[in-house]
């Protein structure tokens, strides 16, 4: 901790995507920290309801990030950028918006990355994304170690952009020296994740048809024998805090969880904490992504010195009673 705290007091810290789910924690966390801290964000998925208990506390811009001027007028007397910034929704929205996971975001990591070297930014760690792999073992598993990434095949323009986004990292890396760390987050989970279901990933999802069942049915993409690893919020802050104090050369390293569960699994026990007579549903018109995957944390171990600290069941339980608040208020 003394090493953190040495490395992050007092630093003028940006976090792009700041008023968004992750972003939002991660502001909590530099502030601990003791940073002095600004965030950047359209609100287009984010929300100042996200940071309203911090707002007295940060330096708030509500701005465009695909035009310039903005992003070099946001880095402007920044030691540290965290680029969460980016136009994702869940697997439904990936698939169908290819202009729109594409162009917005290849401008902002362009953008970003530009206005860092021009301020002389001294970190700038990017948030990639599992999205990036492609399934490579459609019967078992797929625990995707780094180098999978290559040579590359995402499935969606989203991997694309945040592969393209990686690739600018390690040319400002060796071009001008900017230093860049570069994470791939699996399946990351908690408080605060949207759950619009436009947006929403599979655990907002699954959660907010129990809460609203039977008023909503609780139906799941596929036939549930799909399998995922679930990284809880604060594990996945704790991870991009230590990658941008360890990490400069912008080799990428995976950040996720090898706790693996299918989706039927998960949501017996989203059911189980609703405490209702639930029964499944299963859609197979949907879209199902990659069928079993996870990632490979060797690389995270070693390099971060780190894995996350909170079993799936407590996670769960504690987005559960989040949501809960959110969609039907306190009992």
């Amino acid at each position: 901790m003394k090493s953190k705290l040495t490395f992050y007091e007092g630093k003028a810290v940006l976090v792009t995507g700041g008023a968004g789910f992750i972003g939002s924690h991660l502001v909590e966390k530099l502030l601990e920290l003791n940073c002095e801290v600004s965030v950047a964000d359209n609100l287009s998925r984010g929300s100042l309801e996200n940071i309203s208990h911090l707002l007295k506390r940060i330096h708030f811009h509500k701005v465009d990030l695909t035009k310039m001027e903005n992003a070099l007028s946001v880095t402007r007397g920044v030691d540290y950028v965290f680029h969460l910034a980016a136009d994702v929704g869940g697997i439904h929205y990936i698939r169908k918006e290819n202009v729109g996971c594409l162009t917005p975001d290849l401008l902002m990591h362009v953008n970003m990355l530009e206005a860092c070297r021009i301020n002389n930014v001294k970190r700038f760690l990017f948030t990639s994304s599992a999205c990036v792999y492609r399934e490579k073992n459609p019967a078992g598993l797929n625990i995707f170690e780094e180098l999978d990434a290559i040579p590359a095949n995402p499935l969606t323009t989203y991997g694309w952009a945040k592969l393209i986004g990686e690739i600018l990292c390690r040319s400002y890396y060796l071009d001008y020296g900017v230093g860049c760390s570069v994470v791939r987050i699996f399946n990351a989970y908690g408080e605060r994740e949207n759950l619009d279901p436009k947006w929403s990933h599979v655990v907002p999802s699954l959660i907010r048809k129990a809460i609203l069942y039977p008023t909503e049915g609780f139906r799941i993409f596929g036939d549930g024998r799909q399998e995922r690893a679930f990284l809880y919020v604060k594990d996945c802050v704790e991870g991009l805090v230590l990658a941008l104090m360890k990490i400069d050369d912008a080799q990428p390293v995976n950040l996720g969880s090898n706790e693996v569960i299918s989706i039927e699994e998960l949501a017996k026990k989203i059911i189980a904490i609703s405490g209702k007579e639930i029964k499944i549903e299963y859609d197979f018109s949907g879209p199902r992504g990659t069928n079993k995957y996870c990632a490979d944390t060797t690389k995270m171990r070693k390099v971060l010195g780190w894995e996350p600290k909170t079993p799936l069941d407590v996670g769960i339980r504690k987005t559960y009673e989040w949501a809960k608040s959110k969609l039907v208020g306190s009992d």
